[in-house]
């Protein structure tokens, strides 16, 4: 249903470097950059699906109240990945890896970005059955 995402920043190199940790952790990487904005996608996608811009406006870039972008990952494991690595590349914990009440696979963590944009990675498959 979504064609692509766009959060704002007030920073573009250093929101760069953030997701640059983050986002590959997921299967995206930054595949397209121009002046305000970085576009990152699948390498198997034929467009940039996520993208951090400055406001198109030059007013300064905030976040929406309410609003938190979920973001698929293949794996319980890449939603802890991903959750650690926000947090040691300077992102804020909105809630750690863990089990949520919405189905008994909603395995997820939330975070907040350098400019404050709240996101949620989610795994909805069973654990891995670990071999004994």
């Amino acid at each position: 249903m979504l064609l692509y995402v766009t959060v704002g920043t007030n920073d573009l190199e250093r929101s760069g470097r953030f997701y640059d940790a983050v986002l590959p952790l997921l299967g995206y990487r930054r595949q397209k950059q121009a002046e305000g904005e970085i576009g990152y996608g699948a390498d198997d996608d034929v467009r940039c699906r996520f993208w951090i811009v400055e406001p198109f406006d030059r007013e300064p870039a905030t976040f929406g109240n309410g609003v938190t972008i979920a973001l698929d990952a293949p794996s319980r494991a890449a939603v802890d990945a991903f959750h650690a690595a926000a947090l040691a590349n300077g992102g804020t914990d909105e809630g750690g890896p863990g089990i949520r009440p919405f189905h008994p696979n909603f395995y997820a963590a939330f975070v907040r970005d350098l400019d404050g944009n709240k996101l949620s990675i989610v795994c909805e498959r069973p654990e891995q059955a670990h071999a004994t």
